[in-house]
């Protein structure tokens, strides 16, 4: 499953605008949709950059539902816990290629490190924020904003994940994810190509109702 590689001077192709690829030595890796990637209780001692695909993060909770806390697209970087151990699944939605870097080579880029680290931060702290938030329709729109800034800010967002996997992020039901999809569709905000292609028609006022 694995191929030792080391970091070229070119960038790595994405599907989406992200980050910058990470240098020095790394493996490379291709997931399956639906495979795990690591556990939780898992040993933490890699940290893992996206080249294509989509992940998401997830933790399984008492009573057997599960709730998202973050997910990962291309350019984008995952698997910073501060035990040694992981708290959480991590899996490939879509067919997945990943850059694998040990911790002992990281180590070694601990300023890069930092600020990827602060950025996951302020997401996980804005996404607080987002489901915190009353109003399904405030959560769905600060979702899909978030996301296409994520992607490069244009006008087409790309729905890497299914609806189930908005819902259990945002800590709603699927039929709330797809009646308030109906809702921005029917007020023009924006419209659906297929099930996980949507052109924001108006994003300033899409913008408006994350406030």
């Amino acid at each position: 499953m694995y191929a030792a590689v080391k970091a070229k001077p070119q960038s790595i192709e994405v599907e989406h605008l992200g980050p910058a690829p990470m240098s020095g030595p790394h493996l490379v890796a291709t997931y399956k949709p639906g495979r795990e990637i690591y556990a939780q209780g898992d040993l933490n001692d890699k940290w893992y950059q996206v080249s294509t695909g989509a992940v998401r993060i997830h933790r399984l909770l008492s009573d057997g539902r599960r709730q998202v806390v973050s997910f990962h697209l291309p350019g984008e970087m995952f698997g910073f816990e501060a035990g040694s151990n992981h708290s959480f699944f991590a899996e490939a939605i879509t067919e997945t290629t990943l850059a694998i870097f040990g911790r002992r080579n990281m180590q070694e880029r601990s300023r890069e490190l930092l600020a990827l680290a602060l950025t996951g931060m302020a997401r996980a702290q804005q996404h607080l924020l987002v489901i915190g938030r009353q109003c399904a329709v405030e959560r769905i729109a600060a979702f899909l904003v978030d996301l296409c800034e994520r992607q490069g800010g244009g006008r087409q967002l790309r729905l890497p994940m299914s609806r189930q996997d908005i819902a259990d992020y945002l800590g709603l039901t699927i039929e709330t994810v797809s009646r308030v999809v109906t809702k921005l569709k029917e007020r023009s905000l924006i419209a659906l190509r297929d099930a996980r292609t949507i052109d924001i028609m108006k994003p300033d006022a899409l913008r408006s109702l994350c406030n």
